[in-house]
């Protein structure tokens, strides 16, 4: 049995989409800004192999994902949906949700052109418009991961998860986020924020809001919904290495400290 929509078909428009405060703010955001994400999108649906993060380090590296053929699989806050394209090339039965129009206009418009048919579903990962125990995989790239609430998205993750299900997701580097200079967009080497309680941080630039929590935290908010962590991958990128335009890091911090982390929970069957 395949994931709801599985033929391609879309659900989509207002009544689709339920937004807490911060979720409809950074739909506002996103609407400004997905314009710039178009071409990289492009360049992401072209590439062949599966990367994480703004270091592309690759998944034959990493071993992050699980074998993907027949598997029914949800992306919560896909974007342009490349991560759903490299996992739907890989046999993967797949469905992307993400809560911005635009961003998902992309994602159509590629997926014609790639010859790629997937589901696309405009909806926030908080409040997923798609039955429980549907999906093998729940899987987050800088989307869910780091725009919705924590304490919202994983219950969602958790409930959309089969038994024996897995959810892998990629987000900022707690580090990086309690070292981040608002002001200048870049990440320090002096700690700014409190560890303790740290869930939410407001960009003043363009009113955009973003979640993390301490490592404590995550797994406590794992377990209270019924997931078992299996790993925590703190990525190191080779010594060199470029982020292009994603400059807020250097590679000589992330040599030091973990840029970006993928955690890997469970559903027990």
């Amino acid at each position: 049995m395949g994931p709801p929509l599985a033929d391609g078909a879309d659900l989509e428009g207002p009544e689709a989409v339920t937004l807490s405060e911060h979720a409809q703010t950074n739909r506002e955001v996103w609407a400004k800004n997905a314009a710039e994400f178009r071409e990289p999108g492009k360049r992401n649906w072209a590439q062949p192999e599966i990367t994480w993060g703004i270091w592309h380090l690759p998944e034959s590296e990493i071993g992050a994902l699980p074998v993907l053929e027949g598997k029914d699989v949800v992306e919560l806050g896909c974007g342009t949906a490349y991560i759903s394209s490299w996992l739907a090339r890989r046999g993967a039965n797949v469905v992307g949700v993400d809560l911005s129009p635009e961003q998902l206009a992309t994602a159509r418009e590629l997926q014609a052109e790639h010859g790629i048919e997937f589901s696309v579903i405009e909806a926030s990962a908080e409040d997923v418009p798609l039955p429980a125990a549907s999906f093998d995989l729940v899987v987050s790239e800088y989307g869910a991961s780091i725009w919705a609430d924590p304490y919202l998205w994983i219950p969602e993750a958790a409930r959309l998860l089969r038994p024996g299900g897995e959810l892998v997701f990629l987000t900022n580097g707690l580090i990086l986020e309690l070292a981040w200079l608002v002001e200048s967009e870049h990440v320090g080497e002096t700690l700014v924020y409190d560890y303790f309680g740290f869930h939410r941080l407001e960009d003043p630039q363009d009113g955009s809001i973003v979640f993390q929590l301490p490592y404590g935290e995550w797994i406590r908010l794992f377990r209270a919904n019924g997931l078992e962590v299996e790993d925590l991958i703190e990525l190191q990128p080779p010594e060199g290495a470029d982020s292009g335009r994603w400059d807020f890091v250097t590679n000589e911090w992330a040599r030091k400290w973990p840029s970006e982390e993928i955690w890997k929970a469970r559903k027990p069957a």
